[in-house]
């Protein structure tokens, strides 16, 4: 595993390089000022609590709280290419997987995710074409996880529509970490790697000026550890517990249409919905409307409410309601049959000219806070589980430097 990772690190190298080449190669004598680099400063809170927690088979607290900041930077190398960097924390605090090890705090009850991703861009105006590459890594105290992806978008001739693929890969690797009781019986799993292959395609069409829609369809295909090793599950047979066992692949096709259309100078709609099936038994629909509200010319105001309903995966139960005869089995309630919804309001103040402008050392002109959006959401699910989120989007622009 160690080789294809060298071998994937290698490939995007010299893919990185040949861009930077190809784009020297073509960049104009005269130097233009490049555009601004956008920064966007991102932190959410989210809360939750719930009675059905699979570390304890089914039951029990899903009591949870996690803190987000992100930071996302665009940066225009030249005039046709771009830099993307993503790079974030996820802060958590668990009371449902602390119950790994009964009464003892274990490594679980709090950690942190870091995660950071890197794309490349680059557009050729006369063919309308862009080309990405991109790489990530996160590693968290159970996994470590490293992917990497390409994309490719060509936009019509009068700017009314554009077609994107994307491919993504993922190559997972677990920390094999049992429920406290059920350690020293040798591999409970069979596996601790877990590799996840996205292939998405996207149209977005202008139709008129009021009306714009796209149609997104992706295609996932999963293999490895798919379950948790810390879950448990109970059964009718028999008080002790045993490891949560799934399939080692999945496959999983959803397609989503978009809508956005323009009611006034003062009110857009933007409506979403997603059909999802996969191999496990699990369909799924969703649909989201958001409606932006525009009071004065830089200030909005946006009510949203998403609808989801899923159907059971084929290997859900709940506690105690497996027999020994199966030979897949999860209570996690995560693949269980329910209906969710999800309500909230954003808040986004953006003036034409920016809220403020601060100076940084090696730039030529004034950085700018050009916008702030903050959003506030409830959740609830009919098994019960309950969460609300909070969440801030501040951007900024900063120029070149000199």
């Amino acid at each position: 595993m160690q080789l294809k990772y060298t071998l994937l690190l290698l490939a995007l190298s010299l893919a990185t390089t040949s861009i930077a080449q190809e784009t020297t190669a073509q960049q104009p004598k005269r130097v233009k000022q490049l555009p601004p680099a956008d920064v966007n400063i991102l932190a959410s809170y989210y809360s939750q609590d719930g009675k059905h927690s699979p570390v304890t088979g089914g039951i029990g607290t899903e009591e949870l709280t996690d803190v987000t900041p992100t930071i996302i930077v665009n940066v225009p190398l030249d005039t046709v290419t771009n830099l993307n960097v993503n790079f974030g924390m996820d802060y958590y605090s668990s009371a449902s997987t602390d119950k790994i090890d009964f009464n003892v705090s274990s490594a679980s009850s709090s950690d942190t995710r870091t995660h950071i991703n890197v794309g490349l861009s680059r557009r050729n105006s006369i063919s309308r074409v862009t080309k990405s590459i991109n790489a990530g890594f996160s590693t968290e105290y159970d996994y470590t996880s490293f992917s990497a992806g390409l994309g490719w978008a060509k936009e019509s001739q009068d700017g009314n529509r554009e077609v994107s693929i994307n491919g993504q890969a993922f190559f997972d690797t677990w920390h094999i970490i049992y429920p406290q009781e059920l350690r020293g019986r040798g591999d409970l799993v069979s596996t601790d790697k877990r590799q996840s292959y996205n292939l998405s395609a996207t149209v977005i069409q202008v139709i008129n000026r009021k009306l714009q829609a796209s149609i997104s369809s992706d295609l996932v295909y999963q293999t490895g550890l798919l379950s948790t090793p810390f879950h448990r599950v109970y059964f009718r047979e028999q008080e002790e517990a045993r490891v949560e066992q799934l399939p080692d692949s999945r496959l999983k096709y959803p397609i989503g249409v978009r809508i956005n259309y323009y009611l006034s100078d003062y009110v857009t709609t933007r409506f979403f919905y997603r059909f999802y099936a996969d191999n496990w038994g699990v369909i799924a629909n969703t649909i989201e409307l958001e409606t932006p509200v525009k009071i004065g010319p830089f200030f909005s105001v946006y009510p949203f409410y998403r609808y989801y309903q899923q159907t059971a995966a084929d290997y859900f139960a709940p506690y105690k309601e497996h027999n020994l005869l199966q030979e897949f089995y999860t209570s996690d309630y995560d693949l269980s049959a329910f209906t969710s919804h999800k309500v909230g309001l954003g808040v986004r103040y953006s003036p034409l000219f920016g809220i403020s402008t601060f100076e940084l050392p090696f730039t030529s002109n004034n950085s700018m806070f050009k916008s702030i959006d903050l959003r506030a959401a409830q959740y609830w699910r009919g098994d019960g589980l309950k969460a609300y989120i909070i969440s801030t989007d501040l951007g900024f622009t900063i120029p070149s430097a000199k």
